[in-house]
């Protein structure tokens, strides 16, 4: 077993919105102090951290400082530039290790490592140009996705064809972009599983959740997910393979398509999960708890859920209703501190409980 952060330690995270405002509050149940590196003034996290660095990920300077405060450095968010982990990454551990940023950042990279793993993906082929577009619509057909082969998320860097007719339209939406096109799925329900690693290669993961989006961006999470006890398990020996080809420290979550022929892996982000939110008042440990423990070297919650949940996204003006969701005595409401409501943006989430796991 690692040797175990102790009482008082600092745990750094690079990035400040909520998944950093909820890191930060588990690590202080748990004793632990956070520093929050982020760029944007005034994050979420800021709220509720020991610390936090507002500069840039280029500030050479400003990342030795960062370091030299803390004991372990982790992330809310994939998008970090290269650079910074080069540096920090002769500093402190960094956990989860880069192999995982590194594949999860590009979408091809992701695609074909979950293939060589022997796990089922859609059709893909990357495209960046006419010709490529032009053989990998032969290769895959329509319809069928482009989306940017990094720096997408919440349905952004994504166009959707329809038939043929449809490709210059989508190459003109990446804008340049390298990209990849993915075979439409044929798909039930889709799912996600929040899985957990630690140091000593243990691996604990919660049950899946069933995932409704609007618009892109994740609308709910409901517990337990439509799964034969088959379907389930293989979720779960799914992530932990993952996890385990990864040698990951941390949570993750892993999106999967629920289809007749079984399951098919949409992707997997290496950071706790929107779609895991509803641990927060389904389980005894919830997934941020998780993070903080598999980082700092404790051992991992076994992730049993005692309750069914509905999570539901607070999006933009969903937060009109908060008054009356703070009425219902079945809901716990996680908001993230946001001053400014805008369309689309994430404010919040709550958690309604639907009765006692069965």
């Amino acid at each position: 077993m690692s040797e175990m952060l102790q009482q008082g330690a600092t745990i750094g995270i690079l990035g400040g919105g909520q998944l950093g405002r909820m890191l930060s509050v588990a690590a202080a149940r748990l004793g632990f102090k956070t520093h929050i590196f982020e760029p944007g003034a005034n994050p979420p996290a800021a709220d509720v951290a020991h610390q936090v660095t507002c500069a840039a990920y280029e500030d050479e300077a400003a990342l030795r400082a960062f370091a030299d405060t803390v004991d372990v450095i982790t992330y809310e968010f994939e998008n970090i530039p290269t650079s910074a982990l080069d540096l920090l990454e002769t500093l402190r551990p960094i956990r989860p290790n880069r192999r995982a940023l590194a594949v999860s950042q590009d979408r091809l990279v992701e695609k074909a490592f979950l293939s060589d793993l022997g796990l089922t993906t859609a059709p893909y082929a990357a495209v960046d140009d006419e010709v490529d577009m032009a053989e990998a619509i032969d290769e895959i057909g329509t319809p069928a996705i482009l989306k940017t082969r990094r720096f997408g998320y919440d349905g952004k860097g994504q166009s959707r064809l329809r038939s043929p007719e449809d490709a210059a339209r989508a190459l003109s939406d990446m804008a340049g972009a390298p990209a990849v096109l993915e075979g439409f799925i044929e798909f039930s329900h889709e799912v996600s599983v929040i899985g957990a690693r630690g140091v000593n290669g243990e691996v604990s993961c919660y049950d899946p959740g069933e995932n409704v989006h609007t618009d892109g961006i994740l609308h709910s999470t409901t517990l337990p997910a439509k799964l034969t006890a088959s379907q389930r398990m293989d979720a779960v020996l799914l992530t932990a393979k993952i996890l385990n080809a990864l040698h990951y420290v941390g949570v993750m979550g892993v999106e999967l398509f629920v289809t007749k022929q079984g399951l098919v892996v949409n992707e997997f982000a290496p950071r706790v999960h929107n779609s895991g939110h509803w641990t927060q008042d389904g389980c005894a440990v919830d997934q941020f708890e998780q993070h903080i423990r598999a980082v700092a070297g404790w051992p991992l919650g076994d992730g049993k859920r005692h309750s069914n949940v509905e999570m539901v996204n607070l999006i933009g003006d969903d937060m009109d209703q908060v008054p009356e969701l703070a009425r219902e005595g079945s809901v716990a409401l996680h908001l993230y501190g946001k001053s400014e409501v805008k369309p689309g943006r994430k404010m919040g989430h709550l958690n309604r409980i639907l009765g006692p796991a069965g």
